[in-house]
């Protein structure tokens, strides 16, 4: 009996997905992971319009040649920080800011850049055969207290 209840069920499964093949039925797929969940309209809007104020700050920090990033898009650490160099950053072999790293790491290098990235035997991103690496814990604190100075906020 359970084989038959089994079988019946399948069969059952296959028909339904069949009907709403040849309906056209749009049923959405589901993955383990759902993507973000969306957020209010109002909140979006906020977004859109810090978004828009970056792009005009790494404007003008790269007019006043005080900006270069190497990754796409604009790197807000950079900018609240009052701007910086990443190129020399990773050239130095120093360490680079934490959005850099996370760009580097995601694969959002502009072109130039990621023709010169591998990975080692570890799975760590290289530049140039050596390991990138993030900010030294003082560099980063003097970074963040530049931002804090900047914005006029503290954390």
């Amino acid at each position: 009996m359970t084989t038959l209840r089994r079988v019946s069920m399948a069969a059952a499964l296959l028909a339904v997905g069949y009907c709403c093949g040849q309906a056209h039925l749009d049923v959405k797929s589901l993955t383990a992971q759902e993507g973000q969940v969306g957020v209010p309209d109002d909140t979006a809007n906020k977004i859109r319009e810090a978004n828009r104020s970056l792009i005009e700050a790494m404007d003008s920090l790269r007019s006043d040649g005080l900006y270069e990033s190497i990754t796409e898009g604009p790197n807000a650490y950079l900018i609240l920080s009052g701007g910086g160099n990443a190129r020399e950053d990773l050239e130095s072999g120093l360490g680079v800011d934490p959005e850099t790293f996370a760009g580097l790491y995601s694969g959002q290098a502009v072109p130039e850049i990621q023709a010169l990235l591998g990975v080692d035997d570890q799975g760590r991103v290289t530049y140039n055969d050596e390991v990138v690496r993030m900010y030294s814990k003082s560099r980063l604190q003097r970074v963040r207290a530049n931002r804090i100075k900047l914005t006029e906020t503290s954390f």
